[in-house]
């Protein structure tokens, strides 16, 4: 489990970057999209012509009242398909201009191992809806973007059975937000501002997770420390399916060579937080 979880967080950057790049902001205004709209119709594209309470319900945790701002009028701007086009140009352009991952020696056997995690959790689509969509869609002929398109299934894989964790363990969107927060690992106005709960909600919400024993005035509490790893060790066993298909081996193996995918990613600047 341990190795699995190691080789999605090492190449996880190879996906995460579209978020940031200012490549995808360019190619999204170009079709009229601005501030959010770029990013909520951008992950949701492969729904088709995603209402503002699907992309809430399996988004989970950005304030409602945002995405239903963003998405207002998204669609009469623009079409599913031209706004995947755009996306996937990005990420292409970011990927081999930038972080030039296309001239990493290890890029073919990356790909396989990558591609075939990614084709396993096919067979394990149910209960999964971003990921079922996002499977859905033809491979690209690349192999810089299928690569990006493979990581972008694992981490669509791995985010829906980690809202069904948060779910089962009675953890709501803005709780688990605030969570979060209190582990350090994320700047707290990163996640606000991202998010876009109001102050007096997220203040609120902190109150109750004090109040559940959860927090210790910012921080974790002990036992909110084991919630978090008990969500994070189910996540993880979710997730298992996917790797499982590669076997221990080629697990290890995949988990040794994506490091250097994920480095160049980072030291491109591709993830700066803004």
């Amino acid at each position: 489990m341990k190795t699995a979880r190691a080789a999605w967080r090492r190449l996880e950057p190879v996906h995460g970057m579209i978020y940031f790049v200012p490549e995808a902001r360019r190619r999204y205004a170009d079709l009229g999209l601005s501030g959010r709209a770029g990013y909520f119709t951008s992950r949701s594209a492969a729904f088709g012509r995603a209402s503002a309470e699907l992309v809430i319900a399996t988004f989970y945790n950005f304030n409602p009242a945002l995405v239903r701002q963003a998405l207002d009028g998204a669609w009469d701007a623009t079409t599913p398909q031209q706004v995947l086009d755009a996306r996937y140009a990005a990420a292409g352009e970011a990927l081999r201009r930038r972080a030039g991952i296309h001239e990493l020696p290890a890029l073919d056997e990356v790909l396989t191992l990558t591609r075939r995690a990614a084709e396993a959790a096919r067979e394990h689509a149910q209960g999964r809806p971003l990921f079922a969509a996002h499977a859905a869609l033809p491979w690209p002929e690349d192999p810089v973007l299928q690569l990006w398109h493979a990581q972008t299934l694992l981490r669509e894989f791995r985010g829906d059975g980690h809202v069904a964790c948060l779910l089962s363990e009675g953890i709501g969107a803005l709780e688990a937000l605030v969570l979060h927060a209190a582990t350090g690992d994320v700047p707290v106005d990163f996640l606000k501002a991202s998010r876009a709960w109001p102050e007096e909600e997220w203040v609120d919400t902190r109150e109750r997770l004090r109040e559940r024993g959860l927090l210790d005035g910012d921080s974790l509490s002990p036992e909110g420390i084991l919630l978090r790893r008990h969500i994070e060790d189910r996540t993880d066993r979710l997730a298992l399916p996917a790797y499982a298909a590669l076997g221990d081996a080629d697990c290890e193996r995949l988990a040794e060579l994506a490091g250097p995918f994920g480095r160049a990613v980072l030291e491109a600047g591709l993830l700066k937080l803004g």
